[in-house]
């Protein structure tokens, strides 16, 4: 998670290669997450191809113990 902003729920990730996606609120729809923080690593699912391209969905990565 590189920025998000808690009123409209909007925000971007910065991938591992440096590419940065925006996602808004619909991104966090049925996902019961209400806040993010950043620097957070999370899963997503994006959608279109190069400068179309956004996030889809996201999820909060988690590691199993």
């Amino acid at each position: 998670m590189r920025t998000f902003d808690p009123a409209s729920r909007s925000g971007t990730i910065l991938l591992d290669d440096g590419v940065e996606l925006p996602f808004d609120a619909n991104a966090l729809s049925g996902t019961g997450l209400r806040h993010l923080r950043i620097g957070q690593r999370v899963r997503l699912e994006v959608e279109g191809e190069g400068a179309r391209m956004r996030v889809r969905s996201l999820t909060i990565y988690t590691l199993s113990g």
